[in-house]
């Protein structure tokens, strides 16, 4: 008969094995390819810098000046925009939506296209609450530094399956 040790072993071992079969991965935890782990941004706000910053670092990558970058991702035209979408029986607004809008484009740091200039938008419902207003302005917020870590973490795919496409 197995001892209680021997069996936490075996479960620990069949769990490891399940997970790495299934392709599980931490998150953030991401590996780029090669051509990204340069990267120069031109344009974007500070807080889409900052997030893109923070998850190539998470990568091992980083932003470089343009004569030491192997990707450039080009920005253009970043907006956010807050709309409301219902109102109270008083004419307030309950709920709003947020929508933040980018185009964008991949070349090389020669100039050469490896992806055309392409619309990015990011939408995000939430309640206002009427009775908690430092909790509303909070939440928008947090929802806004969450639409900008979707944008880099789809720029980021979006030039690892474009590279991907270019080497077959």
């Amino acid at each position: 008969m197995m001892s209680t040790r021997s069996n936490a072993l075996l479960f620990l071992l069949l769990t490891i094995t399940t997970l790495t079969a299934c392709g599980f991965h931490p998150r953030g935890g991401d590996t780029l390819p090669v051509e990204l782990k340069n990267v120069y941004l031109e344009g974007g706000s500070p807080a889409l810098r900052d997030q893109m910053q923070q998850q190539l670092r998470t990568a091992h990558a980083q932003l470089v000046p343009l004569q030491n970058a192997s990707m450039v991702i080009k920005l253009f035209g970043e907006q956010f925009q807050r709309r409301g979408v219902s109102l109270s029986e008083r004419g307030k607004t309950n709920e709003y939506e947020l929508i933040y809008r980018i185009e964008y484009e991949l070349a090389t740091p020669k100039d050469a296209v490896l992806l055309p200039r392409q619309p990015l938008e990011v939408r995000r419902d939430y309640y206002n609450d009427q009775q908690a207003i430092l909790a509303r302005d909070n939440e928008e917020t947090v929802l806004r530094a969450e639409m900008a870590q979707q944008v880099v973490r789809t720029l980021l795919n979006q030039a690892r399956f474009t590279l991907a496409k270019s080497e077959k």
